[in-house]
């Protein structure tokens, strides 16, 4: 999204969504999305799989701080080169309530796809085929179903604190890093045990590429999808209503 889009943000730098209008026909916004959700897969998945061969010295909610850090410490990094975005969902949920273009889409599913199935490919060469790559599969009581509400609604509210963040003028722009890290550390912390707390196509479909683990997937790619779309448009017609109050 160049910064004209941004509901009249120009400069803000780290909000996902926002793009500098110099990099709106170059390379390096799909880049940084692919050096970004391979941080967020290597840091992550690479956490799962050291927790289990150092037999749970760094713990589940260690594991869930882990995935919160590295989207904060991304976000701040490359926020103002591509939008931070790091998840097919959350492009998605910008594109359909009008804050990315269309245009864009493929190329940033692609270098985000391809940045989750590298990091994966690291962590299994460096690591061996452990802990499945750090894949998510359902693992409640509840099945199948259980883990694609979970999942839905914690991408819901993931992309409601975004769109908070990244397009409402009223929100404090540098405290966006920090508030969507915040979010992914805590669902990933209380909801990972039963659905694994994906929220993110990306970051389910490399390590079950590169481990062949394909059980129950389609939870982990149709579930945020829908998840993301329901949080902007819900976001979306708060603001609006809201900033037509008298």
């Amino acid at each position: 999204m160049t910064q004209e889009t941004v509901s009249g943000r120009p400069g803000h730098a780290i909000t996902p969504s926002t793009v500098p209008v110099h990099s709106q026909w170059q390379w390096t916004p799909y880049v940084a999305e692919a050096i970004g959700t391979f941080g967020l897969v290597f840091a992550g998945c690479g956490a799962i799989m050291i927790d289990t061969l150092s037999k749970g010295q760094i713990t589940h909610v260690g594991i869930g701080l882990v995935f919160g850090l590295i989207i904060t410490v991304m976000i701040y990094s490359l926020g103002h080169v591509s939008g931070a975005h790091f998840n097919p969902a959350v492009t998605l949920g910008f594109v359909l309530a009008r804050h990315f273009p269309l245009r864009r889409l493929a190329g940033y599913w692609l270098a985000q796809l391809l940045g989750a199935a590298l990091a994966a490919g690291c962590l299994r060469v460096l690591l061996g085929n452990v802990a499945r790559l750090g894949s998510t599969v359902p693992m409640g009581c509840g099945g199948i179903w259980q883990s694609f509400g979970l999942e839905a609604i914690l991408t819901f509210f993931l992309m409601f604190v975004i769109m908070a963040m990244a397009t409402d003028t009223r929100a404090v722009g540098q405290a966006a890093a920090l508030a969507i890290g915040s979010t992914v550390a805590l669902e990933a912390n209380f909801a990972g045990p039963i659905c694994g707390a994906s929220m993110n196509p990306a970051r389910s479909l490399g390590p079950a590429l590169m481990s062949g683990t394909w059980t129950d997937q389609w939870i982990y790619l149709l579930a945020p999808l829908l998840g993301a779309i329901a949080g902007a448009l819900v976001y979306r017609i708060l603001r609006d209503a809201d900033q037509r109050r008298p």
